[in-house]
């Protein structure tokens, strides 16, 4: 079952490659509880299919890159981005992306949380197994208050922009 607006985040743990070391948060890979980080949150959160794709890395990562500071300005606490990939990956990528500080790239390598989300796609014959659907959600608490799904291959509605007009 796909999750629906109004449902809550499933449970669930995300890993994001740390360049800085603060208390609590080591150098490398870390495992958050996603409940544990949207306590309290307004996130921005999109899905896709792998870092390093074509249209993740030239359309999806920097139209939410560019547009940050204005996502913050109408609420947004936080901009998430998963893939089905591990966190050493995402951190080169973030890196690569110049999202370091802006985007956390979350890596969901097992497609765990991307399978409890009901937004799992298979990509089996491109070579690329489980991986995510494209999507993108605002949260609020835990609470999905705006959720869009690409269909197919398209890149229409989880893009930076159609989050920013949802917002007002």
């Amino acid at each position: 079952m796909t999750i629906q607006i109004g449902d809550r985040l499933p449970e669930g743990q995300l890993a994001e490659f740390i360049d800085v070391e603060t208390e609590g948060c080591s150098l490398g890979p870390n495992t958050f509880n996603v409940s544990d980080l949207v306590k309290g949150k307004k996130i921005a959160i999109f899905g896709l299919p792998g870092a390093y794709t074509p249209t993740c890395s030239a359309k999806h990562v920097p139209g939410y890159v560019q547009h940050a500071a204005e996502l913050k300005a109408k609420g947004i606490d936080e901009i998430w981005c998963i893939s089905v990939n591990d966190a050493f990956v995402m951190g080169a990528w973030g890196r690569d992306q110049k999202a370091t500080g802006t985007v956390r790239m979350m890596a969901d390598g097992n497609a765990a949380f991307s399978k409890a989300l009901g937004l799992d796609a298979d990509f089996s014959k491109f070579g690329m197994g489980t991986r995510s659907q494209r999507y993108s959600m605002v949260v609020e608490d835990g609470v999905v208050k705006h959720l869009n799904v690409e269909q197919g291959g398209a890149f229409e509605v989880s893009n930076a922009e159609t989050m920013l007009k949802q917002l007002g």
